[in-house]
């Protein structure tokens, strides 16, 4: 089931920006973007028809391993994390809630949810969820506290190497869907799905959710992230 600072801005904290206001709206917008990210990508889980490539590993994992989706989430999360340490990357206080509020979220969703079987149900789940997560991709990103674990691994990669964003990532996803899926990770026509439309979505809800920036600042969509780095937990 996708910033150190201002997405675009790697390396930067993020626990608060100069000039910024209304910060128990960012906190709110924060926490529920990444609580709307974890039961979306329950949705995604049990409509059964393909998962976003990271949540393609986890799930592997899981079924490796025997731990709940959400908690082998967070565990991946935490060990992402500690490579940003070479990479001279710092966390923000939306970083560290990533890897601690997406797992619980998907884990709680998971056990509300009952298993469906017909396709009339896990179509619409399928793309309930694509949409939710491109909604709570929006929220969580104009909140403005931090990267994901795994977008700011690709971003610090992104300053390391010279690479693009897109090579880097394209790389990246790759490698854990193809691990993810040789471990009984579900790829399918959801994978698919997600993978063309997160960005649209992402962007649309950017645009919605985007504070007013303070005089003399541009807006986070306008700085935006680096070329195709959406952010994923």
């Amino acid at each position: 089931m996708s910033t150190p600072g201002r997405a675009g801005h790697p390396g930067r904290p993020g626990f608060g920006r100069p000039g910024s206001s209304r910060p128990g709206r960012r906190l709110f917008m924060l926490y529920a973007g990444l609580a709307l990210y974890g039961a979306s990508s329950a949705l995604l889980v049990k409509a059964g028809l393909g998962l976003e490539p990271w949540n393609v590993l986890h799930q592997g994992l899981a079924e490796l391993t025997g731990l709940s989706m959400g908690l082998v989430l967070t565990i991946v999360g935490a060990a992402v994390l500690l490579l940003w340490i070479p990479l001279r990357q710092r966390p923000g206080l939306g970083t560290v809630s990533n890897v601690l509020v997406i797992g619980f979220a998907m884990d709680t969703t998971l056990a509300a949810l009952p298993d469906v079987h017909s396709l009339a149900v896990r179509v619409p789940l399928l793309l309930a969820g694509v949409v939710l997560n491109g909604m709570a991709t929006g929220l969580y990103i104009s909140a403005d506290f931090g990267p994901g674990p795994r977008d700011g691994l690709m971003t610090g990669l992104n300053r390391r190497t010279g690479r693009s964003i897109r090579l880097i990532r394209t790389v990246v996803e790759v490698t854990v869907v193809v691990t993810g899926f040789a471990l009984g990770g579900t790829v399918g026509i959801g994978t698919v799905l997600y993978a063309l439309s997160i960005g649209p979505l992402a962007q649309f809800f950017l645009r919605v959710f985007a504070a007013p920036s303070a005089p003399g600042r541009s807006t986070i969509v306008a700085t935006g992230q680096p070329e195709g780095a959406i952010l994923r937990p």
